[in-house]
């Protein structure tokens, strides 16, 4: 089993217009066009078998409609849609518990897209209040090309929020910080608790640095991601197969530990 922890996708009416702007943001052509039939498709052509649909309010505006869409997708057993709350919506907690409520097992958090700061004291409460949910929460972790001279979620802020709120299930996208991994490797690798790293763009970690993160964090906390529709998963599988690892550890990594959290 092949279980993606970090895809992107949107409602067909705002797909295109969607993909477009971010294309121009990331100077990169998206390889699907945003939809979830074609999101689909990529999945059969890849061997994954469920993929974990993360979206992102970057207004207040914009939690409900998100978070209802959601809902809707979980018709689709292949799909694991995450809700998403933006922190200053002055209904936060009401949604977080909306959230749960309708059966959605997580949220995505991008510090960058809603301007906060990872380890802000104000977000404290928020991230308290989805633990108690039991929803894990994803983090855009390091570089993003939406804000490239100022990194919203360095790893060293990163383990302050995990040190205030050790109770948070908390995912770190791209190894724990894009970019930024001799950081992780120092600040955040082997912190105990719940908190994991994404492997979307892992293939840019350097191979030494890549298999020291796996050693001192450990296999049973890494989840195999692609990024979709920014990063295709097969390079990334290939490169875990190619690793001298335990089988055991490496189905952790594809399947076993996004398993575990989700419930499946």
């Amino acid at each position: 089993m092949l279980i993606d922890f970090h895809v992107h996708a949107f409602n067909e009416k705002i797909a295109a217009k969607a993909i477009a702007g971010l294309e121009a943001t990331v100077h990169q052509k998206a390889l699907t066009n945003g939809t979830i039939p074609e999101t689909l498709q990529k999945m059969d052509e890849w061997g994954v078998d469920h993929a974990v649909i993360l979206s992102i309010a970057t207004k207040p505006s914009q939690q409900t409609v998100i978070n209802d869409w959601a809902a809707e997708l979980q018709k689709n057993s292949r799909l694991i849609p995450f809700g998403s709350v933006h922190p200053d919506a002055p209904d936060v907690y009401d949604e977080l518990e909306r959230i749960s409520a309708l059966g959605i097992k997580g949220i995505k958090l991008h510090p960058d897209y809603q301007h906060f700061e990872v380890d802000e004291p104000r977000l404290f409460p928020i991230y308290q209040k989805a633990a108690e949910l039991g929803l894990v929460v994803v983090f855009h972790a390091g570089l993003d090309a939406v804000s490239p001279e100022y990194i919203h979620c360095v790893p060293e802020a990163a383990a302050r929020a995990h040190k205030a709120v050790p109770e948070m299930t908390m995912v770190l996208a791209h190894v724990g910080g894009y970019r930024l991994w001799e950081d992780v490797y120092k600040h955040l690798a082997g912190l105990d608790g719940e908190l994991y790293f994404d492997l979307s763009f892992h293939n840019e970690c350097p191979d030494e640095l890549f298999r020291a993160l796996i050693e001192k964090h450990g296999a049973r906390r890494f989840l195999m991601a692609s990024d979709c529709p920014w990063g295709e998963i097969r390079t990334g599988v290939a490169r875990i197969q190619a690793m001298e690892l335990p089988e055991a550890d490496k189905e952790l990594i594809f399947h076993g530990n996004a398993e575990r959290l989700l419930g499946l």
